[in-house]
């Protein structure tokens, strides 16, 4: 007689769950054919735990049950987020898609005197990983960096006004010049780009300008923004930032206040972050480094952080 029928009763095998990974189509590619380190250390994690894996592009019909998301919102509650935190090998997951309401976001910040001689030693790598010699040559030259983002003439809900209306801000409460910068792989309309000409042609002290975001970081006084990632590159090169919308980053930035830019611009210059201590606690504290022999715990840890693993 069958094991699983002696005695008069059936055992029943637990039925694997299934998890769907909705992304791109060519990150889907690879990380079906097992090219991509994240995502295939995120399957194996699932899969010892006896989840089934699928992969489906963005465009593909959902499946019911779990599921994560590449940076997108997941389609329902039971579905969490993954995304890269601006740099690689450095990732996370989220049940919101929001980099503002994340828990890093929530997070106190606090430099442990433990972490000192690590937390220098892994920026100061960073630093030259990601952008060679040039953020030991910062300097002070005189001028704001603006690194805009897209919708140039709309507020949304997560920003304090539009980024034409920061930049008018800043005309107005700083007298130095001011470069912005648009994004090259952001679409503009006619209307805006308009709109931001003519604010050029009224202020002699605004330049307009594509991209050059290294060499723009490393002479600048500042970078203000609304929550671009060029802010938190400008850590590396020792650089304050001013941040006119919530981002997850923004712990040792100063948030402007609408009514008082000027205040706000004041207190860049006294806010003296500890940059590599942030740097290290963010990154390699609160987030997932593919790269390192702990990645599976780590990627286990968040997972139990949502219910998925007991």
């Amino acid at each position: 007689m069958n094991d699983a029928r002696r005695g008069g009763s059936v055992r029943h095998m637990k039925q694997p769950q299934n998890v769907t990974l909705y992304m791109e189509t060519d990150l889907r590619e690879s990380a079906m054919a097992g090219k991509h380190n994240f995502i295939g250390k995120v399957a194996s994690v699932l899969e010892d735990s006896s989840f089934r894996v699928t992969y489906r592009s963005f465009d593909a019909p959902h499946d019911t049950g779990r599921s994560l998301s590449h940076m997108k919102a997941p389609p329902d509650a039971q579905g969490l987020v993954f995304r890269r935190v601006y740099h690689y090998p450095f990732w996370q997951i989220e049940q919101s898609a929001a980099r503002w309401d994340w828990d890093v976001a929530n997070a106190v910040f606090v430099a442990h005197d433990a972490d000192r001689a690590e937390a220098d030693r892994f920026y100061t790598f960073w630093q030259k990983r990601l952008f060679g010699d040039l953020s030991q040559q910062a300097v002070q030259g005189g001028f704001i960096y603006i690194p805009l983002q897209g919708r140039l003439a709309e507020r949304r809900s997560f920003q304090r006004c539009s980024p034409l209306e920061m930049i008018e801000a800043c005309l107005a409460h700083d007298t130095r010049p001011i470069v912005a910068a648009l994004h090259p792989k952001e679409r503009y309309n006619a209307p805006e780009l308009a709109a931001l000409g003519r604010l050029e042609q009224r202020h002699a002290r605004l330049t307009v300008r594509m991209g050059g975001m290294e060499e723009l970081l490393r002479t600048c006084d500042c970078v203000v923004t609304q929550n671009s990632s060029v802010a938190f590159n400008g850590y590396f090169f020792g650089k304050p930032a001013m941040l006119f919308a919530r981002v997850d980053f923004h712990h040792i930035a100063v948030a402007a206040d609408l009514g008082n830019v000027g205040q706000s611009f004041a207190r860049l210059p006294q806010v003296a972050p500890d940059y590599a201590g942030y740097v290290y606690w963010f990154w390699q504290k609160s987030c997932i480094n593919a790269g390192r022999p702990d990645a599976a715990d780590r990627i286990a840890a968040r997972f139990r952080r949502f219910g998925w693993l007991e």
